[in-house]
């Protein structure tokens, strides 16, 4: 009755997301009990929700009832039956299952995340792995910078494991705590137990693997359950904020089965990927967004998605101390300052390119056409590789700058990389450009 009552209240996104999974329990006559999965959800309903809920009550003619949020494992054990322990039931002929998975976040799903140019690989390929679907292979790592939703979808390849197939063996976990549980493993004398549980999983996640950089044990131990895990064609995602061959300090054995599946890149998100990714976080949000709020906030926040996700809510609250139900413009600068800086013009992969043609001394279109000449070819490949330093835009903007596609953007900063790090004049040359750069643009 009370969620009937609040689906004519809330949007259906919220109701799916934030009310469908709370639990209604009635205690007692005077006290009613709201079950969340975790405390972030707690948490979240109470802060954004509880006046909603309250005033459900109130229309049920309950007024006198108190209303109360709790986790659910703070409660398991009194909703089961006296003698029966705690943990999941299993159905006959079923094994035990032994997994751990770092806690989920409840919208990191797929249905939630949105899809562009810059993620649709690395999205395609998550699926793949959560539908234990072999067509891109069974092992994945996803390279990129924070905030750009490798998490997230790691965190949505366990929750469709957990809820489609609860049998599966799952580890998801991150480097640094794997690192953790071996040193407690050698300490205690249980490294027997370690090799049991991540020799003989089904699935294993793994976040953030650059951090074991220079951690030849981990390393070591990493590298044996990866040689029986793949042996058995298990499934694996890693992720890391560099590709393989770039994680400084890592073992031939262990970057040889780090790169020996599907490896993608997130790139920062174009234009029209952000703005959908700010109309879905101001829908979660309950907030009302104009379209040229929408576009302000896409073109002034580049990179990082958690900074959409802080300008959304600050938005919010800001509105709700001003007693306001719609933002305007100079609201959203405001909560956006501390965000972003946009005092200062904001570096365009077209400036830099025209900064580079002028330091070479060539034009913009010879940059722009199919020369492949040494003298144009090598400022093409510099501004290629400037430009991915300097700016947020996602690999096929920057090639468009150049008339070329994202592999040619790609193909440059591999290439200029390489010769920074084996030619002396090329890494000065770079170094120079970089500093007049910073100088021109600042």
């Amino acid at each position: 009755m009370i969620k009937e009552n609040l689906a004519g209240v809330l949007p259906e996104t919220t109701m799916s997301l934030w009310i469908q999974p709370l639990r209604f329990r009635q205690v007692s006559e005077g006290l009613l009990e709201l079950i969340a999965p975790d405390r972030f959800f707690c948490s979240w309903v109470r802060e954004n929700f509880y006046s909603t809920l309250r005033n459900s009550l109130d229309a049920l003619n309950m007024q006198d009832t108190e209303l109360r949020l709790v986790v659910a494992a703070d409660i398991a054990p009194a909703l089961l039956p006296p003698g029966r322990k705690a943990g999941q039931l299993r159905l006959p002929r079923v094994p035990l299952v032994k997994h751990s998975v770092r806690p989920l976040h409840p919208r990191f799903t797929f249905a939630e995340f949105i899809v562009g140019e810059s993620n649709i690989m690395a999205k395609t390929a998550c699926e793949a792995i959560a539908n234990d679907d072999p067509a891109l292979g069974r092992c994945l790592f996803i390279e990129s910078g924070s905030g750009l939703g490798k998490s997230h979808l790691t965190h949505a390849v366990a929750h469709k494991i957990m809820a489609e197939s609860p049998a599966t063996r799952l580890q998801y976990l991150t480097a640094q705590q794997l690192t953790a549980e071996m040193v407690k493993s050698i300490r205690s004398n249980k490294m027997e137990d370690f090799k049991e549980k991540y020799h003989n999983c089904d699935v294993l996640l793994i976040e953030d693997v650059h951090t074991l950089s220079g951690r030849l044990k981990t390393q070591e131990e990493l590298a044996a359950a990866l040689d029986i895990l793949i042996g058995q064609e298990k499934r694996i995602v890693f992720t890391s904020k560099f590709c393989p061959r770039n994680i400084p300090k890592i073992e031939p054995e262990l970057l040889s089965r780090l790169s020996g599946g599907l490896i993608t890149t997130i790139n920062p998100p174009d234009l029209p990927t952000r703005k959908r990714i700010i109309k879905k976080k101001s829908d979660n949000h309950i907030l009302k967004l104009d379209e040229e709020l929408i576009c302000f906030l896409a073109e002034n926040i580049r990179g990082d998605i958690r900074q959409v996700e802080s300008a959304v809510v600050g938005l919010k609250a800001k509105m709700g101390l001003a007693g306001r139900d719609r933002a305007d413009l100079a609201m959203v600068k405001e909560v956006i300052r501390n965000i972003v800086d946009t005092s200062e013009g904001v570096i365009s992969t077209e400036a830099i390119r025209d900064f580079i043609a002028k330091q070479f001394k060539v034009s913009a279109e010879e940059l722009r056409s199919k020369c492949r000449k040494r003298e144009v070819a090598f400022p093409r490949q510099v501004a290629m590789y400037l430009a991915r330093k300097f700016t947020d835009q996602a690999l096929a903007d920057i090639g468009r700058a150049f008339n070329r596609d994202h592999s040619t953007v790609v193909h440059s900063v591999r290439v200029i990389t390489d010769s920074i790090n084996r030619n002396t004049s090329v890494r000065g040359q770079v170094d120079l450009l970089t500093k007049k750069i910073r100088k021109q643009f600042s």
